[in-house]
């Protein structure tokens, strides 16, 4: 158990995955300021009540994943952009509202049986998925993604979570993924959202093709 300074925010963080922060609040600055002179890290946690910037404390989700800065440019009026690194899951157990940011007293929670036979079995069925969702992105514009410019991990448990962040879904669907208390039940929740997400735009590829279609027709 340990105490962490937390950085409530409108999205997920998964360990081995990046996230690009500008630091404009002087609450953040301030825990920001602190992380960098102590070497701590700092947590994310999706926001479960409460907004993002500029109001109260928000009430936090009780999973997150830790985030070590890893690289900083300051700016003006003492603002910063910063790339920082998940780096492990950990649980709240307590919060501490008496500074200008939030913390907690926090246990990290390892993920259960990361190298199972089933996840290690379904590893190149799981990189297909990706494949193809991302191809289909591409098709319908939905993202900038370039199929020979995707690398999924070699490690199984961090392709798992690649896989997770990549999810173009809304955030409080990607909460129950960084929640999943074991690599088989993380692996079960990726591959079902996977098949409906493939689902769902593969739909959206064949209206699209099928409006262009119609409309060379009435050219």
């Amino acid at each position: 158990m340990y105490k962490l300074p937390l950085f409530p925010l409108e999205t997920v963080l998964f360990p081995g995955t990046p996230i690009f922060l500008h630091i404009f609040e002087s609450r953040y600055k301030l825990m920001i300021k602190h992380c960098l002179e102590t070497g701590q890290p700092f947590g994310v946690v999706l926001i479960r009540h409460g907004v993002e910037a500029m109001g109260p404390l928000p009430e936090p989700y009780f999973t997150g994943c830790t985030a070590r800065i890893v690289s900083m440019e300051k700016l003006e009026d003492g603002r910063m952009n910063l790339v920082a690194m998940g780096d492990e899951r950990f649980r709240i157990l307590s919060l501490d509202l008496s500074k200008p940011y939030l913390t907690g007293q926090v246990e990290s929670i390892p993920l259960e049986n990361s190298t199972t036979i089933r996840v290690v079995r379904f590893r190149k069925l799981l990189n297909a998925l990706v494949y193809k969702y991302v191809d289909l992105l591409k098709m319908i514009g939905a993202e900038e993604y370039e199929l020979t410019d995707l690398q999924l991990p070699e490690d199984h448990l961090s392709v798992l979570y690649f896989s997770a962040a990549l999810l173009q879904i809304p955030a409080f669907e990607k909460q129950p993924l960084l929640d999943a208390q074991s690599a088989q039940d993380l692996l079960s929740l990726v591959f079902r959202i996977y098949r409906r997400e493939i689902a769902i735009l593969s739909s959206l590829h064949q209206i699209n093709d099928s409006e262009a279609t119609r409309i060379a027709w009435l050219n």
